[in-house]
């Protein structure tokens, strides 16, 4: 039997608003959970990359590359500011918020928004 992965405390989500679809996220994602969302799936020419919340281990390269102690500045990923840290209580309101357009998340619903939920559920049951 494969032991569960442990639930991270935080985990990256993009804002779909805010996403160019560049795939600067994709490329240093070291557990591959972001994916970019395929052009045909979308009613415009709308591009953006998503995030498979229940993969993500919450390390925050996607958003920032760990720089030394000695350096000041911090290397962001995203050029547009999508991706957030968000703590794992709130993911499931956040994907549905910010995951996509509201046509996309509710036809992904469960792909998406469900998965965040569970997670969700998970952390506050947790902290109780």
């Amino acid at each position: 039997m494969a032991k569960a992965k442990k639930l991270p405390k935080q985990v990256a989500i993009i804002n779909a608003d805010n996403c160019t679809g560049c795939e600067s996220c994709l490329e240093v994602c070291p557990v591959d959970c972001i994916y970019k969302v395929p052009g045909d799936s979308l009613p415009t020419l709308l591009h953006f990359c998503e995030i498979d919340v229940e993969r993500c281990v919450g390390c925050e390269v996607c958003v920032h590359i760990p720089g030394k102690e000695s350096n000041p500045y911090e290397l962001l990923v995203c050029p547009w500011d999508a991706i957030e840290m968000i703590p794992t209580i709130e993911v499931g309101w956040q994907v549905a918020e910010k995951g996509g357009p509201q046509d996309y998340i509710e036809e992904n619903w469960e792909r998406l928004v469900e998965p965040a939920i569970r997670m969700a559920e998970l952390a506050a049951a947790k902290a109780k």
